[in-house]
């Protein structure tokens, strides 16, 4: 059976990452550029349309590159496939950095687009405040991510229906960011916590740097522990005569 070269997938994962900042996180800043212009207050109804934005790029990105990296587009993913045994972990430094490029790059293209509004806007970055509590932060993280690998990795298994693992995933996102988003932002992502973080400080804006350590540990802790959990609640026993 023949596969995509690794340099190909890391393309693939460098685009799709780029493709989920763009038009998840850019979804942030331009939902509260209208309202700046229309001097409305954040609502539901604003937190479902991120939301959706979320889950149909994340939709788009799986039929797209699915089938030439595995379309992980998430640090957390790629680490908890690694600590499987579900891909070889000398890939993994790769496949990281790719993610991670493709997410700083994605946005700034968010920038190209909207302009240093979005920077003064916050430009999408997953932030934290009071009442919260960095231990409130990291638990919503954690169970947001165990939540969607948990699902990512339901669907690949081969005994999961084939061609729709993309509507699942999506639909895991939405709800995820429903539920977690006015706690966190809903990031569940190292690469898209990082990515909008570096283009807001080098574009001048605001970079919370203190609370990136309470998003990156929470995630790839939630990551591995769902990766772990599935293995053992799928795992088939042989028969014994």
């Amino acid at each position: 059976m023949t596969e995509n070269s690794f340099r190909q997938r890391l393309l693939a994962e460098f685009l799709g990452t780029g493709f989920l900042v763009f038009l998840g996180v850019g979804s942030i800043p331009a939902t509260l550029m209208l309202q700046e212009s229309g001097k409305t207050s954040f609502t539901m109804a604003d937190l479902g349309m991120i939301a959706f934005a979320f889950a149909m790029a994340v939709v788009a990105a799986v039929f797209a590159i699915g089938h030439v990296s595995g379309c992980h587009i998430n640090p957390a993913v790629t680490l908890a496939l690694a600590s499987t045994g579900r891909m070889s972990r000398r890939e993994v430094p790769g496949y990281i950095l790719a993610q991670c490029a493709g997410a700083v790059v994605g946005a700034a293209a968010i920038v190209a687009v909207l302009g240093t509004r979005a920077v003064r806007l916050g430009l999408g970055v997953a932030t934290y405040a009071a009442p919260t509590s960095s231990s409130q932060a990291f638990f919503a993280e954690a169970v947001g991510t165990f939540i969607l690998v948990f699902v990512v990795f339901g669907v690949i298994d081969q005994r999961a229906p084939g061609g729709f693992a993309g509507l699942p995933i999506g639909f895991a996102v939405f709800a995820i960011a429903v539920a977690v988003g006015p706690v966190t932002g809903a990031a569940l992502n190292p690469a898209r916590t990082l990515g909008p973080l570096v283009t807001a400080a080098l574009g001048g804006g605001t970079a919370l740097w203190s609370q990136l350590p309470v998003y990156l540990a929470a995630q790839v802790v939630g990551g591995l522990l769902a990766g772990r959990t599935y293995v053992a609640v799928s795992r088939i026993r042989t028969a014994t005569a």
